[in-house]
């Protein structure tokens, strides 16, 4: 894929893949530990690593504690979607830099947190994250409900809601939802986002097969 450049102010779409495709995340506290640093590092100016920031405390998912201006952020969390072996974010650039910066925080702490729990050494991920410049909100909604479907997709769940790791609960919920689509300029309701995705379901699955059929 051609590298593109970073533009502060553009939303992209960043894929990261474990090394030969090694399953990398195999408990409920693997998953949550990636997104505690989802919503850790992208905040400027931490001065600690997310390991000493939660030493001896107990937090559950860290978004309670980011800041909500965006003059204090590296980027935008729009959604996420994290899969055994790969994570799908989508992100606004705020700061110059932000999402190269944030993705090295985020995929060497992970790195480290890892290799220590699974007493192993050596690099985690593919050697450069790719990244997709989205440059509509139709674009932006058909990534989303993508994004979210991943899940279903690959059969790990029936209903992208019963997938914990991802942001899909965040926008079907009725206000937290709501701020959400209007925030990033999606004319939908929850209610609506919902029927969108999972109507969708069977097409992205036939699709999925389709791709893998072609590829075998």
């Amino acid at each position: 894929m051609e590298d593109i450049r970073l533009v502060t102010g553009n939303v992209y779409h960043a894929v990261t893949r474990s090394i030969a495709e090694y399953k990398i995340f195999n408990t409920e506290e693997d998953f949550l530990r990636m997104m505690r640093a989802f919503y850790y590092y992208c905040c400027k100016g931490r001065k600690c690593s997310l390991s000493e920031f939660l030493k001896g405390k107990s937090y559950g998912i860290l978004e309670r504690f980011m800041p909500r201006k965006h003059s204090e952020l590296l980027v935008e969390i729009i959604g996420f979607c994290i899969m055994p072996t790969h994570l799908h974010m989508i992100l606004r650039q705020l700061s110059d830099g932000g999402i190269s910066g944030y993705m090295q925080k985020v995929l060497d702490s992970y790195s480290r947190y890892f290799n220590i729990k699974y007493h192993r050494k050596g690099p985690l991920w593919e050697q450069k994250f790719k990244r997709i410049l989205v440059s509509s909100d139709e674009q932006l909604i058909h990534l989303l409900r993508y994004v979210h479907l991943n899940p279903v997709t690959a059969y790990l769940v029936e209903q992208p809601e019963d997938w914990p790791a991802s942001t899909y609960k965040e926008f079907i919920s009725d206000k937290l939802g709501q701020e959400k689509l209007d925030s990033i300029g999606i004319s939908m309701s929850p209610r609506q986002y919902r029927s969108f995705v999972e109507d969708y379901i069977p097409i992205q699955r036939s699709y999925a097969k389709m791709k893998n059929l072609l590829c075998d």
